[in-house]
């Protein structure tokens, strides 16, 4: 009966947020948001082109320029993940997080695979080649699943703690009045006369 109240509850609290906020957003949008893989994919090369653009445009890169350049790459990447996750509840993101950033690496090392053969993939100071890049697909394949996942697990956290806070506040999981709110025939006035009686 708890998880039962608990998941009224929660519906109730997702469909008062979501009349505060009223964001349109277009349906191709929607949809490419919603697909795992097609997000993905668009993630994957964006980024490795975002990445190649900016250490191919840097003639004396200082440390603030990559800290900058790289602090955006790296919240693009997060906002992805976040936007697709968002759209799935949270038992799926145990499987959906590590998938994302699997389909999301391996898509930027086809790009780079591209970009090395077009002679645009940076490495250090110079370019990358093709023995260059299996070290490479192993550590940015590495580094995807490890952030992404992490991420996904505070996003988690941060979405559980704040549902559990905005819970606790209104009192509806634990009010007595919740059990008895949706007996079908009684109308509004007879449970709060019946709530007053007590």
């Amino acid at each position: 009966m708890r998880d039962f109240i608990a998941s009224q509850n929660s519906e109730r609290l997702r469909q008062r947020l979501s009349k505060g906020l009223k964001v349109r957003e277009p349906e191709a949008f929607a949809k490419l948001a919603h697909s795992l893989i097609d997000v993905a994919l668009v993630t994957g090369i964006v980024a490795r082109l975002y990445r190649a653009m900016v250490l191919n445009r840097a003639t004396t890169p200082t440390g603030t320029y990559v800290a900058v350049t790289f602090t955006i790459g790296a919240v693009f990447l997060l906002l992805m993940v976040t936007i697709h996750l968002s759209r799935f509840p949270l038992r799926d993101w145990t499987w959906r997080a590590p998938a994302f950033a699997a389909i999301e690496g391996a898509t930027e090392m086809l790009a780079s695979l591209i970009l090395i053969a077009l002679s645009r993939e940076p490495l250090g100071t110079g370019a990358a080649h093709f023995h260059d890049w299996p070290g490479m697909a192993v550590r940015t394949l590495g580094w995807r699943i490890a952030t992404i996942t992490v991420f996904a697990l505070l996003l988690a956290g941060v979405v559980k703690w704040v549902r559990y806070v905005l819970l606790r506040r209104e009192h509806k999981a634990w009010s007595e009045g919740t059990v008895q709110a949706g007996v079908p025939g009684e109308q509004f006035v007879e449970r709060r006369r019946r709530s007053q009686l007590r």
